[in-house]
């Protein structure tokens, strides 16, 4: 009898590191395909790195930048929600007229981007001054509304954070 429980044991032991294992391959492939989702988004974007300069610099589509301080203001809540993720792609796909799986290709390059500057704080500072050098202020507006909708689906009014990252964005814009 003890040798029948040992062998179970023995089996037992064996079955939940073979599920560990293939567990653990599943996810790496899946971190893989999302590296791979943000390489065919920057290229479908023409988004290109450069050596010696920030990623964030190297922006030359002002949609790019516009998901780029969407997705750093999302961040800057402590939870984000579904909602206001799904808030964030259908403010960009009204904002910008673009289709929804360019808006969810932007945020996922956004996102990316925003993690390359540090956090989303110094994402902000950095993006608005960047979308300032594109476009001037022309999509101040635009960056307002999808900031509205991302709170509406949140609790409704901004965090402290938030509201800094809305003065940055407005000093970024040189709109004050």
């Amino acid at each position: 009898m003890p040798v029948i429980l040992g062998a179970i044991a023995v089996l037992a032991a064996a079955f939940f590191w073979i599920q560990r294992a293939r567990n653990a391959a599943e996810m790496s492939h899946e971190l893989l395909d999302v590296a791979n989702d943000i390489r065919l988004a920057a290229r479908r974007f023409g988004f290109r790195r450069r050596n010696n300069l920030h990623p964030a610099e190297t922006i030359e589509d002002p949609q790019i930048a516009v998901a780029a301080l969407g997705a750093s203001f999302l961040e800057l809540d402590d939870y984000p929600t579904a909602e206001q993720k799904e808030a964030l792609i259908r403010g960009l796909r009204e904002e910008l007229r673009i289709p929804h799986q360019d808006a969810e290709e932007l945020v996922l390059l956004g996102r990316w981007i925003m993690q390359e500057c540090g956090d989303p704080q110094q994402a902000i500072e950095r993006l608005s001054r960047r979308l300032y050098k594109l476009s001037a202020q022309n999509h101040f507006n635009t960056v307002v509304a999808i900031i509205q909708a991302i709170a509406k689906f949140g609790s409704g009014t901004l965090t402290q954070a938030q509201k800094t990252a809305l003065e940055d964005v407005q000093r970024g814009l040189k709109t004050q």
